[in-house]
C-alpha cells in the first residue's frame, strides 16, 4: 500500500541534500566549535556557514541569529527573555488566542510571575486584528508577541502592520515564524520585528534545532545558564550536524521557495475544490484570508476527527486533527475555538498540511478516500440523519 503525507506542518522528512551536509560532523568533523585549537574551528567554520545562510533567508546580520534547541526553546527565550530584562516595575504582554503553546504557555508562566497579559481574539478569518493590538498597548507593555503563520489555519498575520504599531509604540515585537520560515518571505526589516523564531524540522531540516534572531540592540536575557555560547544569550555546545543541516535546509527552501509555493498552492486549492464538490457540508477555515501556501484546515460536519484520521491512516493518508490529545482526552482545538467554533464544529476538523513530496495523484486519491470515509460514518451519525 502506498502511504501518502499531508502532516507537513507537524514535521517534515530530512531532504537527502540536507542529510550530505550533515554527515561529514558526526564522524570526521566531530570537534567542539568552541575549542581553538583545528578540529574545532573546522566545527566553528560549519556553524558560521549555517548562520550566515540563515541570515541570507531572513536579511538580517549573521551576528544576529542564535542558535537553539528548536522553535519552542527560541520562543521561550524570546519572550522570557524580553519580559524579564526589562526594568520596568510593573510589566505587560500582548499575545494572541491563537498562538502555539510555546507562546501561550510561557505567558502563562509569566503571569504566576506577576506580569499581565492580553490575549487577543482572532476573528472568523482566523486574523489579529492590527488595530486591536493598537487598543491593547499600555504604558508598561513590554513585549508584543503574535506568531507568522497559524500552524492550524495557515493563516498569515498582519505582522508588517503590527509591526509599524510597535514601533511606534516603542515596544519590542516577537513572531514566531516556525510555520512560515522557507515558505514564504520572511525578510526581518520588511516584517518590522525584532525576533523571529524558525525550526529545523518543519523545512526538511532535522528536528532539535532552530533559531531566533535578535535584532542588534534588543535587551534579552539569557534563560539558561552555563558557558558564553551564542554571544552569552544560550549556553551549551553547538549541536554542529544540526546547525549544520538547518543551515542548508534554508538554502535549499530558500532557492525553491516561489516555485514551490505556486506548486503546493494549486495542490492546495485543488484538494479543497474536490473536497467542497464532492462532499456535502464541508467548511474551508480561513478560505479568504492570505495563508500559506502548504495548509487546509476543513470541517465535515456531524463527523469526528478521530475516527476520520484512524480511518485515513488506515488507507495509507496521513494527515491531522484539530484537536489536541492530552492525557488521553481529545480537547477541541483554542485555535479553533478562537475563531468561533462550537466544541462540535472544531472536533470536526482535520488539517492537511502538503509538501515538497505532494502532487496531484496524491491529492485525487486522498479525495476519493475521504469521500467514502465521510460518507460511511455519517451514516453511523445520529446529528447527521437528524441534520439531512
Amino acid at each position: 500500500m502506498r502511504r501518502c503525507y499531508f502532516d507537513h506542518n507537524s514535521t517534515t522528512p530530512v531532504d537527502t541534500r540536507v542529510l550530505d551536509a550533515m554527515l561529514p560532523h558526526f564522524g570526521e568533523v566531530f570537534g567542539n566549535a568552541s575549542s581553538l585549537h583545528a578540529f574545532g574551528q573546522k566545527a566553528r567554520l560549519g556553524v558560521e556557514t549555517a548562520r550566515r545562510q540563515i541570515a541570507a533567508q531572513l536579511d538580517c546580520p549573521a551576528r544576529d541569529v542564535v542558535f537553539t534547541s528548536g522553535g519552542t526553546e527560541a520562543d521561550n527565550l524570546a519572550v522570557f527573555g524580553t519580559v524579564r530584562a526589562s526594568p520596568q516595575p510593573t510589566r505587560h504582554v500582548i499575545t494572541s488566542q491563537i498562538e502555539h503553546p510555546a507562546v501561550l504557555n510561557a505567558c502563562q508562566q509569566l503571569e504566576m510571575e506577576g506580569v499581565d497579559v492580553t490575549y487577543l481574539s482572532a476573528g472568523t478569518n482566523g486574523l489579529v486584528s492590527p488595530s486591536n493590538v493598537r487598543t491593547a498597548l499600555r504604558p508598561d507593555t513590554v513585549l508584543i508577541t503574535v506568531m507568522h503563520a497559524n500552524n492550524e489555519l495557515g493563516t498569515l498575520q498582519p505582522i508588517a502592520e503590527i509591526g509599524a504599531i510597535a514601533k511606534e509604540a516603542g515596544v519590542p515585537l516577537h513572531t514566531d515564524g516556525v510555520q512560515s520560515f522557507g515558505k514564504v518571505p520572511s525578510s526581518v526589516d520588511e516584517l518590522g520585528v525584532d525576533m523571529f523564531s524558525l525550526s529545523g524540522h518543519k523545512i526538511h531540516g532535522p528536528k532539535g534545532v532552530g533559531a531566533l534572531y535578535v535584532r542588534r540592540g534588543h535587551q534579552l536575557r539569557k534563560v539558561q545558564y552555563g558557558g558564553s555560547h551564542e554571544r552569552d544569550r544560550r549556553p551549551g555546545t553547538e549541536n554542529v550536524p544540526g546547525i549544520v543541516g538547518l543551515g542548508a535546509a534554508a538554502t535549499l527552501a530558500g532557492r525553491d521557495r516561489a516555485a514551490e509555493a505556486e506548486r503546493v498552492a494549486s495542490l492546495r486549492d485543488l484538494l479543497e475544490r474536490l473536497v467542497l464538490d464532492r462532499i456535502p457540508a464541508a467548511h474551508v477555515h480561513g478560505a479568504g484570508s492570505p495563508r500559506l501556501p502548504t495548509t487546509s484546515s476543513i470541517r465535515f460536519e456531524h463527523v469526528e476527527a478521530e475516527p476520520m484520521l484512524i480511518a485515513l491512516d488506515l488507507e495509507g493518508f496521513a494527515v491531522s486533527s484539530g484537536a489536541a490529545c492530552s492525557s488521553g482526552t481529545v480537547e477541541p482545538s483554542h485555535v479553533l475555538l478562537a475563531i468561533g467554533l462550537s466544541r462540535a464544529q472544531a472536533k470536526s476538523t482535520l488539517r492537511f498540511s502538503l509538501g515538497r513530496q505532494t502532487d496531484a495523484a496524491e491529492v485525487d486519491a486522498l479525495v476519493d478516500a475521504l469521500e467514502a470515509i465521510v460518507d460511511r460514518l455519517r451514516t453511523l451519525s445520529p446529528a447527521w440523519a437528524a441534520a439531512s
